[in-house]
């Protein structure tokens, strides 16, 4: 016997059905429902109501954003695959292949096991990307089921409600965002922030309780100035409403922005609507005759539209008894696209207008979720996805424009890198520096709207530098970056990955011998679709694999063979001998304790050079490189052999080294000023520095002695001051 309630949300669907005035197929929408029904009947949801609600009130919601037959059918069904019997060839047998391919995008990978719940997030978001790409109705769909489980989150315990909310506001909303689904965005916002901080949202709740009496007062007030002068002009009849901000969004500016609520202009905006463009900017005219405009509060998004289609002009005035509000001007059309985004295609049946179609197809609208998924093709980390939604989707951006007054729009926080490659990844690898408004800046230079940006390009194809990853802000040029250090330095990124990991090895005190690490390494590589070691060093060199997600498994790796003992595991663990301690410079001598030691000036070894130890008459051991030109080749056949030791880095190595930079150049201007403010931005000490012409040549030789770690640092150095405009070489001495 059906439950009341599911009566009526089932009446309540099939009147709003009714009421929306749409051709819909009822009887396939109903046949939906008693399927729903029969599959999902005696399931409960938390609240204690029968789980029908929940497709039932999903439906609705999506008859509600406009959506067609196949979306109302398939929100319905959307949790059948998922969580009874029924399977994706019993949809598609009875509804058809459509409704079945909107399902499955919606249907989570719960029967593949995943090695951590960020991994499982990323593999289903990337799943639903990939068929957001191919039907648009699969997000709107996910955005209604999401919708109706947030107004339910009161049932869940404590931590699900905050996971649930956390994953809305860091993933969904943004992409609501980008489809300009203005009123998904706001609603899930809204929820979200009274969950994850009800202190705040409580308390801005009451600025705007406190003040709704006065706020409606005038409003109503303005609305009636605004039409006495603006439909005269106009000769017709226009609509005036008023809106209040989200809350979010007040949140974001008073908690994040550190502003007062009375400092936020925008925190409620009178929205004229009128007919055509010609009236908006007619229509703006007579605003600033009426009111006082506020310097550098105007946008114009009729020209310059957002990157999802949203369009209208904004302005912020003040009254002459000095109360400042925020007026929005735009036609219908523009209203239907800012209120229901990209959900308006089906809603109103607008598509989109002649000059937007013209330029524009709906394919092209989308482009950038095919962009985001192509922009993690080359990195095997799946969780890089999540991280890219939550850089590049967020509602606060940039426009700024080319030489040629070309609008290029990108995540607020995004550096002239981005930009760089933003235009196109050859002019982001060519690149050597940016102006901008006709002024050389940094290359991490944050951009800011309406400024004008050139990008300085080489003829030849420098490459971009490691550090870049650090300065931009998008994936576009994460992943473009990463993909030319894939391409071009595959032997580079071996080494410096395996430099990296073994850095990070040995702030663990892991020591182990090359067989036993080949092992370990290929074990991991294995996870991240990498078949050998050097493929897994090239990865973490390019930044296609990040190191945290590989320690923790080389580590309960490390600790399983460690434990087990069995000859045939891999070779025994090879550590420094026992007898080994701890001594000055962070050595150690086997067989010898508490030594003095001493680095040699010779070879002027640093943490991360295989070394060796030579016992002197009276000055404790000598450490040199292995490599070291007084170092003999073969110590079993060298005069008193029994005086070279093995020694080992201590596994943490806490001590700052000198070594020296030879730099060959050739001679300019500003050289000895450009090598300073390289070793100055990397914060490196510079014990000496100086230069000198070559004799006889064009060239001036450089030397350096500076503080360093080791020799990873070292050789970010010598990577950094390469870049330097003619230098022709650096060796260390």
């Amino acid at each position: 016997m059906p439950d009341v309630r599911q009566i009526s949300a089932y009446e309540e669907l099939q009147a709003i059905v009714k009421e929306s005035g749409k051709e819909f197929d009822r009887e396939l929408i109903a046949d939906a429902y008693l399927l729903a029904d029969r599959k999902h009947r005696g399931q409960k949801r938390s609240s204690g109501e029968p789980y029908i609600i929940h497709p039932l009130s999903v439906a609705a919601i999506l008859v509600d954003l406009g959506m067609d037959t196949q979306s109302v059918v398939a929100g319905l069904l959307h949790d059948v695959v998922e969580d009874t019997d029924c399977t994706l060839e019993d949809i598609t047998q009875e509804f058809g292949r459509e409704v079945a391919l909107l399902i499955d995008g919606v249907t989570k990978l719960d029967r593949i096991p995943f090695s951590s719940k960020e991994e499982e997030q990323a593999e289903n978001l990337r799943k639903m990307l990939m068929a957001m790409a191919q039907d648009i109705r699969v997000i709107i769909i996910k955005f209604a089921d999401r919708m109706h489980n947030l107004s339910t989150l009161e049932f869940m315990s404590p931590q699900k409600q905050r996971d649930k909310a956390r994953e809305c506001l860091e993933v969904y909303a943004p992409i609501a965002h980008r489809l300009g689904m203005r009123m998904v965005k706001e609603t899930m916002e809204d929820v979200s922030l009274m969950y994850l901080d009800p202190a705040a949202y409580n308390e801005i709740d009451g600025h705007l309780e406190s003040r709704s009496k006065t706020r409606g007062q005038f409003i109503g007030g303005l609305r009636s100035q605004l039409r006495e002068r603006i439909e005269p002009a106009l000769g017709h009849e226009i609509y005036i409403e008023g809106r209040v901000k989200s809350k979010y969004s007040i949140y974001r500016k008073m908690f994040i922005g550190g502003k007062d609520f009375e400092e936020i202009y925008d925190v409620f905006a009178m929205r004229v609507i009128v007919d055509t463009i010609e009236d908006c900017y007619n229509v703006l005219g007579i605003v600033h005759d009426m009111f006082t405009p506020l310097p550098n509060r105007f946008k114009d998004y009729i020209s310059t539209p957002k990157p999802n289609m949203y369009q209208s002009l904004h302005t912020t005035v003040i009254t002459k008894a000095g109360v400042p509000f925020e007026v929005q001007i735009r036609t219908w059309e523009m209203h239907q696209t800012a209120e229901y985004g990209i959900a308006a295609h089906w809603k109103y049946k607008l598509g989109m207008s002649r000059k937007q179609s013209d330029s524009r197809s709906l394919d092209e609208r989308l482009s950038w979720i095919r962009q985001m998924l192509e922009n993690q093709a080359d990195t095997e980390d799946v969780t890089d996805l999540v991280h890219s939604i939550k850089s590049d989707l967020i509602p606060e951006e940039v426009f700024v424009f080319t030489p040629k007054g070309d609008v290029i729009n990108l995540p607020q926080g995004s550096s002239v890198i981005d930009f760089a490659y933003a235009i196109h990844s050859a002019v982001g690898n060519r690149m050597i520096g940016a102006k901008v408004d006709k002024r050389i800046v940094p290359l991490d230079y944050k951009v800011k709207t309406g400024e004008i940006i050139e990008v300085l390009t080489s003829k030849e194809t420098r490459g971009p530098n490691r550090d870049w990853l650090t300065m931009v802000r998008t994936s576009e040029a994460r992943s473009k970056i990463r993909a030319w250090f894939k391409k071009e330095r595959r032997e580079e990124n071996i080494v410096e990955g395996k430099a990296e990991l073994e850095r990070e090895l040995r702030r663990s005190s892991i020591s182990m011998s090359p067989e036993l690490m080949n092992y370990m390494v290929e074990s991991v590589g294995k996870r991240h679709n990498c078949s050998t070691a050097d493929d897994l060093y090239a990865a973490i060199g390019y930044g296609g694999v990040q190191l945290w997600k590989v320690m923790p498994r080389i580590r309960e790796e490390y600790q399983r063979i460690a434990k087990s003992g069995l000859p045939q595991e891999p070779p025994a663990v090879v550590s420094a001998p026992a007898k080994a301690k701890k001594v000055s410079g962070g050595v150690l001598v086997e067989g010898m304790d508490n030594c003095l030691t001493k680095l040699s000036r010779c070879c002027n070894p640093l943490p991360g050079d295989d070394i060796i130890g030579f016992i002197t008459r009276g000055f404790g051991v000598s450490i040199h490189k292995r490599s070291c030109r007084n170092v003999p080749r073969d110590l079993t056949d060298c005069p008193e052999p029994e005086r070279w030791v093995n020694a080992y880095w201590e596994g943490e190595v806490r001590d700052d080294f000198k070594s020296t930079l030879h730099i060959v150049a050739l001679d300019r201007g500003g050289l000895l000023l450009d090598v300073t403010q390289q070793l100055s931005a990397l914060n490196i000490f510079i014990h000496t520095l100086n230069c000198r012409q070559e004799k006889g040549g064009p060239n001036a030789v450089i030397s350096a002695t500076v503080s360093i770690s080791g020799l990873p640092q070292l050789q970010s150095i010598i990577d950094r001051l390469s870049r330097v405009k003619g230098v022709i070489s650096i060796d260390r001495t």
